[in-house]
């Protein structure tokens, strides 16, 4: 991970139920976006928004396939803040 561990950052993107939602959803594996905000019952801006904050963490990678944005986990940025996680709380 190239990025600094925000364990701040990381808690308080995870502590809105939203965000929290999408990275569950995505635990399954890839989906686009047009899935994402039904599924939530979002707003397509909100859900965007939503998935903007968990892409700037880099807890979420994109691809495009034509005019749809399909998103994953960033499973590895994931366990290294866990990690650093676990380093404080144990």
């Amino acid at each position: 991970m190239n990025k600094k561990i925000d364990l701040k950052k990381y808690l308080n993107t995870l502590a809105e139920p939203n965000r929290l939602a999408i990275l569950l959803f995505l635990k399954d594996g890839e989906k686009c976006a047009c899935e994402i905000h039904p599924k939530l019952k979002l707003p397509q801006n909100l859900a965007s928004h939503h998935l903007k904050v968990l892409k700037d963490l880099d807890l979420l990678k994109s691809r495009r396939n034509g005019t749809k944005i399909f998103y994953s986990r960033n499973e590895e940025v994931i366990k290294n803040y866990q990690l650093e996680l676990t380093k404080i709380i144990i």
